[in-house]
């Protein structure tokens, strides 16, 4: 499928075909080499108060035990 871009006032626009489903709003960027890539605008969770009080994000390592090679603490 190909389209044109079309100048409508001082900006160009990019047809959407109606064989597409859209997003109400989108994020947009420059890829390589003059591509336009569209991205759907999500919602950041971790900005979502409700979200972190439901979430435990600690981390728990992924060794533990004994200490192997160089991992032992220096004095100082």
């Amino acid at each position: 499928m190909t389209i044109k871009a079309r100048k409508v006032g001082s900006s160009t626009v990019l047809t959407v075909p109606s064989s597409i489903e859209t997003a109400p709003e989108y994020e947009v960027y420059e890829g390589q080499d003059g591509q336009i890539i569209y991205t759907p605008k999500t919602p950041n969770p971790f900005l979502d108060s409700k979200f972190v009080a439901t979430h435990d994000f600690s981390q728990k390592e992924a060794f533990s035990g004994h200490m192997v090679g160089h991992e032992v603490p220096e004095d100082d």
